[in-house]
């Protein structure tokens, strides 16, 4: 049989109805929104625009946190409300209650900032009206979550709220002394500490810049440019197909910081590839899920929660980018391996990939959407803050846009004068661009005022000092054991709430456990921040995988499983650094100052000692390398892998030791077992 294959004969067609099903779970991550038409729609959309123009001007002039905060908040209520429906039979239409409740929320921001300092000052002994726009603001974050990302996160929010009231009623140790609703009122509403604090803060200053950045690139078509792009640059060899699936989610995961929106955008072009190549439907469901979720994790945007461990630790977000290089690199160094491995296990076949121009020809001609990449990194390098870098990066994106006719935001023909100037304008990409950077981050404005909540009632009560110390009472005092419990409560946590809201609720309640045996607050907090990225790949919010099922066709079960083969080597990289000081150097020592005087020999034996393991975990896992693994070699290599992440001389000598027995093994029964054609 022929292995060249022509790009027309694709047995795999990704149909409407499997991308329909593929936005649904787009929606369960970022609610599912109305689609209002006329007047209204335009009211919206208007709407939408100032929000991201007003958080545009709060980042390049100067608004007091007291204002920025509140308004920011108001703004995501007022929104949710309109666009997101009470339920799913009330969708796409604006009911009487939804106007009442969206007005209500701009009365509780006018009421608190009209209050001015007398408003801030009286948080212990709140007035009565202090108190029903306080308890209405509460009420009215729980609606906007519950509308946004489900049920769930309000129903823990209410169990935080009810412990803050039950206090002196639990049992030890959970006892305290309780709390009455004025003094609950006072601190989450009427102070920087509760609803308004720090994850709003990072929302209101931070995320919606991002998105509104993301947006920027979208619309300017970079995304579609970095997909031709990894088509054109890894194309026609057996691992081309798998090689653009990594590359391009990178590169698309970069800007965006969503898996499941990464995941559908790649995963319905390049299934129809993966299917040519012989990636059976759950495998490449699990790929293109694993790729996805590289985009929560890879710099220079992340996801949300990145930017709230900036925060948290008072360090800077280049800070936060530094820490994330190697542990992104080392996870897409495990799907490339395990793209490799596939090429051998399935024996795949070499596949001339369509390409929509040469490499040469793309950048030579779109080479400023890299430059729109790189240049947040670039300003921060440069001295600039993170709000100013994200906000210049956006302005080069909209200049740099014009370079082109077809990329840019504003039409030419306005400029030329042809056609209705309001038409051109008000459709343009600027303007949808802007709207879709607000309401593309309600969902996560809405988390973050929720998470608030949890946040505040968990400093008023003591609650994570309690449960460190349980934690620690439960581990007998072992690092190792505590890290598995931390890891453990944060993807139980995970389960059930998305990844913003599940790494705030346990930086606040686990972290501490850690940071108490030695672990430094920086390694603690991306530790949790890797395994809070593992609720996209686990059921029942493993959105990812089911997002690339519907695409694939495949088994949600299945691909979930999948996704767990291709990620798991990565995700055990995180306890490298916390079981031991030298695992640190693989987050570069977590500051820019601490780098300096760091040794790079360190650095470089233990990223190696971290990346052997991956390589023994990826083909433990897969089960195949130079022939298919036996069960003695898959043992030796799994055994291998965890040793190596366990960071001592006496561990990673037995691993390097389990790799070249099985590698041996491996190089003695190459000729009696050949590799598929």
């Amino acid at each position: 049989m022929n292995d060249k294959m022509e790009s027309d004969t694709t047995t795999a067609v990704v149909s409407d109805e499997a991308l329909k099903k593929a936005e649904e779970y787009i929606e369960e991550e970022e609610g599912a929104a109305n689609r209002i038409g006329g007047w209204l729609g335009v009211f919206l959309a208007t709407v939408a625009v100032v929000m991201s123009l007003f958080h545009l001007y709060a980042a390049y002039s100067i608004v007091p946190t007291q204002t920025l905060r509140p308004i920011h908040v108001g703004f995501v209520l007022f929104l949710s409300f309109l666009i997101f429906p009470v339920s799913k039979r009330f969708r796409h239409r604006i009911m009487w209650w939804d106007w009442l409740i969206a007005l209500l929320s701009i009365a509780i921001v006018v009421y608190l900032i009209m209050g001015g300092d007398d408003f801030t000052d009286r948080n212990t002994r709140p007035l009565p009206w202090d108190i029903f726009f306080g308890v209405s603001l509460i009420l009215l974050v729980l609606e906007a979550m519950r509308r946004t990302i489900g049920w769930i996160l309000p129903a823990i929010s209410i169990c935080f709220l009810l412990y803050a009231f039950l206090g002196p009623y639990l049992p030890h140790p959970w006892t305290h002394k309780g709390y009455e609703i004025g003094r609950i009122v006072g601190f989450m509403y009427m102070t920087l500490e509760g609803i308004y604090g720090v994850a709003v803060d990072v929302s209101s200053s931070l995320i919606i810049l991002f998105t509104i950045f993301g947006a920027f690139l979208q619309f300017s078509g970079a995304g579609r440019f970095y997909i031709d792009f990894s088509f054109s640059a890894m194309g026609g060899k057996p691992a081309g197909a798998g090689r653009t699936v990594v590359l391009a989610s990178f590169l698309l995961g970069g800007p965006s910081g969503s898996g499941v929106a990464t995941t559908v955008t790649l995963g319905s072009v390049a299934w129809p590839m993966l299917a040519k190549v012989g990636y059976e439907r759950n495998a490449a469901g699990g790929l293109l899920a694993a790729g996805g979720l590289g985009a929560i994790i890879s710099p220079p945007v992340m996801g949300a929660a990145a930017f709230i461990i900036a925060e948290f630790l008072k360090i800077s977000y280049l800070d936060v980018l530094l820490m994330a290089v190697i542990p992104t690199c080392l996870f897409y160094l495990a799907l490339f391996m395990m793209v490799e491995i596939d090429v051998r296990k399935y024996g795949m076949k070499n596949t001339l990939i369509k390409k929509v121009d040469t490499v040469w020809n793309l950048t030579r001609h779109y080479w400023f959407h890299f430059l729109s990449l790189i240049s947040i990194v670039a300003f921060m390098l440069w001295g600039f803050s993170p709000v100013m870098s994200v906000f210049w990066a956006t302005i080069v994106s909209f200049l740099t846009s014009f370079l082109r006719s077809d990329t840019a935001m504003i039409s030419y023909d306005l400029f030329r004068g042809k056609g209705k100037a309001s038409e051109l304008f008000f459709q343009s990409p600027l303007i949808q661009a802007l709207r879709a950077g607000s309401v593309g981050m309600l969902n996560v404005g809405a988390t973050c005022a929720g998470a608030g909540i949890i946040v505040g009632i968990v400093t008023m009560t003591g609650l994570g000092l309690k449960f460190s110390g349980i934690v620690i009472d439960y581990a007998g005092g072992s690092l190792l054991l505590t890290a598995i419990y931390t890891a453990l409560v944060v993807w139980i946590i995970g389960l059930a709430v998305p990844v913003t809201a599940s790494y705030i609720i346990c930086a606040v309640i686990t972290a501490p456990a850690l940071i108490k045996l030695g672990v430094p607050d920086f390694a603690a907090h991306m530790f949790i921040f890797y395994y809070a990225v593992l609720s996209e790949v686990s059921p029942p919010t493993a959105l990812s995988p089911f997002a690339a099922s519907a695409i694939t066709g495949g088994d949600p079960y299945k691909t979930t499983l999948q996704c767990w083969k291709y990620t798991i080597p990565a995700f055990l990289v995180p306890f490298i650094f916390v079981l031991d000081p030298s695992g640190q150097s693989l987050l570069l020592m977590g500051t820019t100052e601490a780098l300096a005087s760091a040794s790079w020999l360190s650095i470089a034996q233990i990223t190696f000692t971290a990346a052997a393991g991956i390589f023994a975990l990826a083909v433990g896992f897969q089960g195949w390398l130079i022939v298919r693994a036996s069960v003695l070699e898959r043992v030796f290599l799994i055994v291998a892998g965890f040793l190596l992440v366990y960071p001592g001389p006496v561990s990673n000598s037995i691993g390097y030791a389990l790799i070249l027995l099985a590698l041996g093994s491996q190089w003695l029964r190459r000729k009696q077992e050949p590799v598929p054609a």
